[in-house]
């Protein structure tokens, strides 16, 4: 479910310090963190989330999370901005 919503989204941010800054900026809607990921990478985004309130979900894969974005390499972090 939480890969084909970020597949169906019109525009996403991938990585942790772009989701950082769009968060800031108050451009995101909800936030997809993988589990596999080191936690030095993915806790910024998760603790600001949830400080602002933005919805976080957790997946279970780097790998597939990136596949849902459309790359060929892992994605710790992903923002959806627009769907």
């Amino acid at each position: 479910m939480s890969y084909e919503k970020i597949q169906q989204a019109s525009q996403t941010i991938i990585g942790t310090k772009q989701a950082v800054k769009a968060m800031r900026a108050g451009q995101v809607l909800e936030v997809f963190v993988a589990l596999d990921a080191d936690s030095w990478v993915t806790d910024p985004a998760i603790l600001l989330a949830k400080e602002i309130g933005i919805p976080v979900h957790l997946v279970e894969s780097k790998k597939e999370l990136g596949k849902a974005c459309g790359i060929h390499v892992g994605a710790a972090v992903v923002a959806i901005t627009a769907m």
